[in-house]
């Protein structure tokens, strides 16, 4: 099997992926700023690592994988002016800021569940580090790296340049033209420079959140969070920063800059990014209509698809297209990726079936298998290449099939080759890939609405013993809205759907 490589955006190559610590990882993804419900572009970011975090477990390799919750300091516009990203929203709703966190973290942990999205290792909150934060921001201004001004302290990238030379080379973006580019920015005054940004920022007295500093009643900037949560549960040298494309300038750039001046060296040994979803082609805009929302994808209300798709067959479409690229929702391409992912655990389930005896001999249809498997491997090796592992498996069903359908050049495949062909369908599929079988999904909802509804006829006919007629007339009135006919007959009671 060959060696897992994959692409480090900071050296914009592929490299072998070799831990600083051997058998075990660590991995920090920027997690979601909890204002609103998760949207399906940022969903494919969370999947994409989970993928990632999926196959270091499966490679062997113990993972700590930190993904934060942003609760505070996250501007709107994501610059250092402005309103909080969550306070806005709790003025809009008219509830507590905590209570918007609160919402929207449970909304957003919800939609992991249902995408099998797994959990991470650490959670962490910026609010829940504010001492770890002010004692960063302190190293940062005692290494010469920060300035006070007015109660805020600003991040001196121009010093930070000068001394390091390394500021924009994450994103390749150069600092002389950032400088030209913010230079019509408002409230630049407090700057020494245009492309400064903001590490604490004083609030006023209509701000909802804030903490004591020494240096003013504030809050924290939203680059500065994720730093101080990486170093506290990853160490100042870890192995993985990861997220989304959008994040790589100004917040993975500035993220850098700020270990780099407070810790002495750069935070992640490789940094992967993610790309966009798009839709229908263009990217995905509310004030254009561009857009759906997982719950509308699952119910099929929108007029974007012509039917609803189960989390698991959205879950395999976004696998369909590598972590790196863009990926445009369709409802062909919905319907394709349905199609394909009906087939490839039609072919899971038939393997698990399968009771073969041992022919004693190897044929070439064994040797062909084997080779095929190791490429899904192979493929998944080269930066989690997804889209061609599904290929390689879609290249094994036929031989599957043959031997289904009892296909005499297959008769004589051996016991260990429908082993492995077992193990390659169910660890790829379900370990590394995470998709359930909606077939299960469909026979355990099945047996629990029968096991509910057997409790309602119960209790109807007690009420019917008890000569309640009302409570029994209601029962089954109340089911019928709901398009569920109940029969009494000589047999007894039962029930069917209209």
């Amino acid at each position: 099997m060959s060696e897992l490589k994959l692409y480090n955006s900071l050296s914009k190559e592929k490299e072998a992926f070799v831990p600083i610590n051997e058998g075990s990882v660590g991995m920090y993804v920027c997690g979601p700023t909890v204002y609103s419900d998760v949207h399906l572009g940022n969903i494919r970011t969370f999947m994409s690592f989970d993928i990632i975090y999926r196959y270091l477990k499966f490679h062997g390799h113990k993972v700590r994988y930190v993904r934060n919750i942003t609760d505070v300091g996250h501007l709107v516009g994501d610059v250092d002016e402005g309103e909080d990203k969550i306070a806005k929203r709790a003025k809009l709703e008219e509830l507590e800021p905590m209570e918007v966190v609160q919402k929207y973290t449970n909304g957003f942990r919800e939609m992991m569940r249902i995408f099998n999205i797994s959990d991470p290792s650490i959670e962490p909150t910026a609010t829940g580090h504010m001492i770890e934060q002010i004692e960063m921001i302190q190293q940062i201004i005692d290494n010469g790296y920060g300035y006070v001004q007015n109660g805020s302290v600003y991040f001196d990238t121009q010093k930070f340049n000068d001394d390091k030379g390394s500021y924009g080379n994450l994103s390749g973006r150069v600092l002389d033209e950032l400088l030209t580019e913010t230079r019509d920015l408002k409230n630049q005054s407090e700057k020494r420079n245009p492309g400064d940004f903001a590490i604490w920022m004083k609030a006023d007295e209509r701000h909802l959140m804030k903490w004591k500093s020494q240096w003013s009643e504030g809050f924290p900037g939203w680059h500065l969070e994720c730093s101080a949560m990486s170093t506290k549960y990853l160490g100042k040298h870890f192995d993985i920063h990861g997220g989304g494309n959008d994040l790589k300038f100004p917040h993975h750039e500035n993220e850098v800059a700020q270990n780099e001046a407070a810790c002495g060296c750069a935070p992640a040994k490789y940094w992967l990014h993610a790309n966009m979803l798009l839709m229908n082609g263009r990217k995905m805009s509310k004030s254009d209509g561009n857009t759906i929302s997982a719950q509308d994808l699952f119910s099929g209300k929108s007029e974007h698809v012509s039917k609803g798709y189960s989390p698991m067959v959205v879950r395999f479409f976004m696998l369909m297209a590598h972590y790196r690229s863009t990926l445009d929702l369709s409802d062909t391409a919905l319907l394709a990726a349905e199609k394909g992912y009906k087939k490839l655990m039609e072919a899971k389930r038939f393997l698990q079936q399968v009771n073969h005896e041992e022919t004693g001999s190897i044929s070439d249809v064994d040797k062909r298998a084997n080779e095929m498997v190791d490429g899904v491997f192979d493929e998944l090796n080269d930066d989690f290449n997804t889209p061609k592992a599904l290929a390689r498996l879609f290249e094994l069903v036929p031989i599957v099939n043959s031997y289904k359908d009892n296909k005499p050049t297959f008769r004589d495949v051996s016991k260990q080759t429908i082993d492995k062909l077992k193990k390659c369908f169910s660890d790829v599929l379900e370990t590394i890939m995470g998709l359930k079988d909606d077939q299960d999904s469909e026979a355990s909802g099945t047996d629990a609405l029968d096991g509910v509804m057997q409790l309602v006829l119960d209790l109807r006919q007690q009420a019917r013993a008890n000569k309640d007629w009302a409570t029994a007339d209601k029962i089954r009135d109340d089911l019928a809205a709901y398009e569920i006919v109940i029969k009494d007959g000589k047999e007894g009671t039962n029930w069917s759907y209209n």
